[in-house]
């Protein structure tokens, strides 16, 4: 699992001082991103060596 530094861009891409969430739920969302990311590029790769076979 990635650290809060590590996220932090996408935590500053979500985060509104005018939202009643917390950090808490921004780390929390920011991990969600960064998961979904990593799956796209998995996807992606597979996709790219099953067109190649």
């Amino acid at each position: 699992m990635k650290s809060k530094e590590e996220l932090q861009s996408f935590i500053d891409q979500i985060a509104s001082d005018q939202s009643p969430v917390g950090m808490d739920a921004v780390y929390v969302h920011a991990l969600i991103l960064d998961k979904l990311q990593n799956i796209e590029q998995r996807l992606n790769q597979l996709e790219r060596n099953t067109k190649s076979e």
